[in-house]
């Protein structure tokens, strides 16, 4: 299993820095973590191996290699792969809000156990956007995949990751402009690089299946 550190991290550490809001930052790196880790365990239960793992400023990044023998099982225009990636996607928002419920329930209110609380809430609720490659996005994808198919999924998934993600900086935008917290800015700044390289690499793939297509026409 291969490991590696976003440098883009250390620019987020000083962000948050300079913002004053390094403590809730840390409380939120180590929820976000632990919500990689029940993506992990979920994965490694339905039979994934972890292929790689990456350290990013909203905390942990896995890549599985696949049980190809789930290709075997068909589900509509998909298979039963495309459930388990469901699944997977949901351990980490499902584990924050139990987490967050369990606080919220449970704990003596204070300062900590607020910030606690908050922090789980807001990683489920952000990680549950529609946009790809968040879990939510993965969600979509896949339930768009076993209706779809595979590339209408993917083009569906890339048109509505991009238009949530135009709303979300508009949205942000009043955000700063009225509460002057320019953390929210590194947060779209980073949202956007994940959305256009996914789009890149959608690009790459679409390229790569009309060439592919092509050559099945000619023969």
């Amino acid at each position: 299993m291969r490991f590696r550190i976003d440098l883009k991290i250390f620019a987020f550490i000083l962000i948050f820095i300079i913002t004053k809001q390094i403590e809730i930052y840390s409380v939120m790196m180590v929820f976000a973590i632990i919500h990689e880790l029940s993506h992990m365990l979920v994965g490694i239960i339905l039979g994934f191996k972890p292929e790689k793992i990456e350290l990013n400023p909203l905390g942990l990044s896995l890549a599985f290699k696949p049980n190809y023998d789930d290709y075997n099982l068909k589900i509509r225009n998909a298979n039963a792969f495309e459930i388990k990636k469901i699944i997977v996607a949901l351990a980490g928002p499902i584990v924050n809000l139990a987490i967050a419920v369990f606080v919220g329930l449970f704990a003596t209110p204070s300062i900590i156990v607020n910030i606690i609380f908050y922090a789980n809430l807001l990683i489920a609720i952000f990680n549950l956007l529609p946009i790809y490659p968040l879990d939510g996005g993965r969600v979509l994808k896949g339930i768009l995949h076993i209706i779809y198919g595979k590339w209408k999924a993917k083009k569906l998934i890339n048109d509505i990751s991009f238009a949530i993600t135009i709303i979300l900086t508009a949205i942000s935008s009043i955000a700063v402009f009225y509460y002057k917290n320019f953390a929210i800015v590194a947060i779209i700044a980073y949202l956007w690089i994940i959305v256009l390289r996914a789009d890149s690499i959608y690009k790459k793939e679409l390229i790569l299946y009309k060439i592919s297509l092509a050559n099945i026409i000619k023969k």
